[in-house]
């Protein structure tokens, strides 16, 4: 009978993991739908303002006016940003951020990282655990940040970095981040923040299609800010699209496994107490049959 209480007293016990596991998909459900709102909304903001500044840049050279290019950077340190999540259970989301800026120091930027020359920026308390666990310190952390996705706190984040490149601080600026495919479906991305690169610009270009007022130079001085404040707060909510979605998921797997579990140990359950009630039978029919005989 002992047995039957521990197989019982297991059961109830998955049920009740079950509906936890359940609960936070629902919830991480409705948050990506949010999430994908929000993605859907600034992907062809930013998608329009890199168009023009690519269309720009084939009547003046952006290297030239913008502080932000190759041609200014004068630094020698490479700020590696790796955006994760504050929480788990959301499969191996916090992982694959943490590998791939694993690879990044080993392959990469392995010189300048046994020179000492790697500053490991991180955006998520689970992906800090991990890199402490891999005997990494990370030498800034915005956890904060994830609370709420706000565009002026990063773009404030951005101006940071900003900053820094354009005092020679840093070389470069790396994003290491997981973009959102679909719910199931999360790809690790390393993106060079700074310094920002001009995508090459169509052949077909009509130079007629925009008046500029005052110049072209202008505009891009002043896009080009714009576009990576933009473009760091669209990295942020495809990172975060991604955690409600692995999340969902993972919790969608865990509550079919307790379901099939439950299955399981209830079989088992019936099974011992069939064992029991049989066991039972033969010990009254024994000592009837012991009774008859005396």
């Amino acid at each position: 009978m002992a047995n039957l209480r521990d197989i019982k007293t297991r059961i109830q016990s998955v049920k009740t993991t079950r509906q936890v596991t359940s609960a936070m998909k629902m919830v991480s459900a409705a948050r990506l739908k949010k999430a994908q709102d929000d993605i859907s909304h600034i992907r062809p903001f930013t998608s329009r303002l890199a168009g023009i500044i690519q269309d720009l840049s084939a009547q003046e050279d952006v290297a030239v006016f913008s502080p932000y290019t190759q041609a200014t950077a004068t630094g020698d340190k490479v700020l590696i940003l790796a955006l994760a999540s504050n929480r788990g259970l959301c499969g191996a989301f916090n992982t694959n951020v943490v590998k791939e800026v694993q690879v990044l120091l080993q392959e990469k930027y392995r010189d300048e990282f046994r020179a000492g020359k790697v500053q490991l920026a991180v955006m998520g308390k689970q992906a800090e655990k991990q890199f402490r666990s891999r005997g990494l310190q990370a030498d800034f952390c915005y956890h904060e940040l994830l609370a709420q996705a706000d565009y002026q706190q990063f773009s404030r984040l951005a101006d940071q970095f900003m900053h820094s490149f354009e005092h020679g601080e840093v070389k470069q600026v790396v994003l290491v981040y997981n973009e959102f495919v679909n719910a199931a479906v999360q790809n690790v991305q390393v993106h060079q923040f700074l310094p920002f690169e001009v995508p090459e610009h169509s052949q077909n270009l009509n130079p007629d299609e925009y008046l500029l007022e005052p110049n072209a130079a202008c505009i891009i001085n002043l896009l080009v800010p714009k576009m990576l404040r933009s473009m760091l707060f669209q990295v942020v909510l495809e990172s975060l699209a991604s955690e409600h979605g692995a999340r969902m998921t993972s919790m969608h797997k865990a509550t079919d496994n307790a379901t099939d579990l439950i299955r399981d140990l209830e079989l088992s359950y019936n099974k011992a107490r069939q064992a029991a009630i049989t066991n039972q039978i033969v010990e009254i029919s024994g000592g009837a049959e012991a009774l008859n005989k005396s």
